[in-house]
C-alpha cells in the first residue's frame, strides 16, 4: 500500500513539473509574440547554446525555403572536400537557371570552391555540380541530403534539389532550417566560409580565370553580431533567410521563411534575444571530490568537473536554476585519467540546462593480488580456492 502511495505521489509530481515547464514555455513564447513583430510568414530565434526556441511563429509550418537549401548542400560538400578536395570539371548536365556561379563547360573547380560559389554567388550551377559530383545524381545526392536531415532531428523536412529551387515535395519548416544552420556552424570550414563578405576562386581550365565572388548576405554589413547565414528567393517560396549572430557567449540562430522584410526581420529578432537572454558561466572546475576507490592501491579517488558550465536564462529565472552533484558511493578499479565518474547537473524549472562531466584526475591500477605457491597448485588441480 505504502509502495503505491509513493509511485502516484511521484507521478503527480512529475506531472505538476511537466505542467509548470509547459506553463512557463506558454507564457515565455506569449510574452515574446507581444514584444516581436515580423513580416515573415514563419520566422523561429533559436538559442544554440542551450538548444531552445526563443521566440516563434508557424515555425512548424512546412514552407518552401528556396536557396537556403544550400546550407546542406555545401555542408555536405565541405564534409567530403576535408577528407578528398577533389578537382570537377564542369559539365553540361550541371547547368542551372537562377542565381549562378557562371561556371562553363570544361572549366575546373574544387569542391572548396562549389562551396564558397554556393554560398557566396548562391550558385545553383554549383549545388548542381556538388550533387553530381558527390553522388553521381541530382537524385542520389537528395538521398544524401534527406538522410543527414534525419540525423540532425529535421523532422518536417523533405529536400528534392540541391540549389532549392521549387519543386512541391521540397519543403522544411523555420524550426528545422534553425537545427541544420546550428549544425553546420559546427563544421570549421562553413563557419569561415559563411562569415566572409567576399571570396575569391580560382577555376582552371581552358578560360582560366579569378574571380570574386560577394557575399548576399547583407547582414554581415547590416548586423555587427552576425556571424554568417544564407539568403533565399523564389517568386514562390518569397524571400528567406537564415542567419547566425554571437555576443557576449550567446549564439543565436534566426531564420524567416517568405518575409517581405527579412533584414530587420532578423535584427529585430536578434535585439530581443539578446536584450532578453544571457549566457551564464557555472565555474566548477576549483573543486575537487574524494570518491572511495575498490580494487587499487590507492582508496580513494580524486576528481574535478571537466569544464565550465554555460546556459542561457532570462532575468526572471536567475534565481529558480539549480546545481544538483551526482557521484557514486564507490568506484571500481581500474580508472582512466579524464574518465567520467559522475555528474554535475543545472536544472531550471526541473529541465536540465547543463550537463557537466566529474572525471578522474589521474590513472587508477586494478590492484595486482600476488598468489601463494599453495593456491596456484590447487588451481592447477582444479580445487577450489580458500
Amino acid at each position: 500500500m505504502k509502495k503505491t502511495v509513493k509511485c502516484v505521489l511521484s507521478l503527480s509530481f512529475s506531472l505538476i513539473i511537466a505542467f509548470g515547464s509547459f506553463l512557463t514555455a506558454f507564457a515565455e513564447k506569449t510574452d515574446a509574440l507581444k514584444q516581436l513583430s515580423v513580416s515573415a510568414h514563419s520566422a523561429v530565434l533559436y538559442c544554440v547554446n542551450n538548444n531552445r526556441v526563443l521566440f516563434g511563429k508557424n515555425e512548424n509550418e512546412k514552407m518552401k525555403m528556396a536557396s537556403t537549401t544550400k546550407v546542406m548542400t555545401t555542408l555536405l560538400a565541405l564534409e567530403q572536400a576535408n577528407s578528398y578536395n577533389k578537382e570537377i570539371t564542369f559539365t553540361n548536365e550541371m547547368t542551372a537557371e537562377g542565381s549562378s556561379m557562371y561556371l562553363k563547360a570544361g572549366d575546373k573547380v574544387t569542391l572548396m570552391d562549389l562551396a564558397a560559389g554556393m554560398m557566396m554567388a548562391s550558385g545553383n550551377d554549383a549545388a548542381n555540380a556538388t550533387a553530381i559530383s558527390v553522388s553521381g545524381s541530382i537524385e542520389k545526392f537528395a538521398v544524401l541530403m534527406n538522410n543527414r536531415a534525419k540525423q540532425i532531428g529535421m523532422t518536417n523536412t523533405n529536400f528534392v534539389t540541391p540549389s532549392g529551387l521549387d519543386d512541391d515535395n521540397h519543403y522544411s519548416t523555420a524550426y528545422d532550417m534553425a537545427l541544420l544552420l546550428s549544425y553546420a556552424i559546427e563544421n570549421e570550414d562553413f563557419k569561415k566560409i559563411t562569415a566572409s563578405k567576399k571570396i575569391q576562386v580560382d577555376i582552371k581550365g581552358d578560360c582560366a580565370r579569378k574571380v570574386t565572388y560577394a557575399n548576399h548576405n547583407r547582414l554581415l554589413s547590416l548586423y555587427k553580431y552576425c556571424t554568417g547565414g544564407k539568403t533565399g528567393f523564389t517568386k514562390s517560396a518569397g524571400r528567406c533567410l537564415v542567419s547566425v549572430a554571437e555576443k557576449d557567449g550567446l549564439t543565436l540562430v534566426a531564420v524567416t521563411l517568405n518575409a517581405p522584410d527579412d533584414w530587420n526581420d532578423h535584427i529585430n529578432m536578434y535585439e530581443y534575444g539578446f536584450k532578453k537572454y544571457k549566457a551564464v558561466t557555472c565555474d566548477d572546475t576549483d573543486k575537487e571530490f574524494e570518491i572511495p576507490l575498490v580494487g587499487a592501491e590507492s582508496e580513494t579517488l580524486t576528481a574535478k568537473a571537466k569544464n565550465k558550465a554555460t546556459y542561457v536564462i532570462n532575468d526572471d529565472e536567475k534565481q529558480q536554476a539549480e546545481k544538483s552533484v551526482y557521484i557514486p558511493p564507490f568506484v571500481y578499479a581500474p580508472v582512466k585519467k579524464g574518465e567520467a565518474v559522475g555528474k554535475i547537473v543545472y536544472t531550471l524549472n526541473g529541465q536540465k540546462i547543463a550537463v557537466v562531466d566529474i572525471v578522474s584526475l589521474d590513472n587508477y591500477k586494478e590492484k595486482v593480488v600476488k598468489k601463494s605457491f599453495w593456491n596456484l597448485i590447487k588451481e592447477f588441480f582444479g580445487y577450489e580456492k580458500e
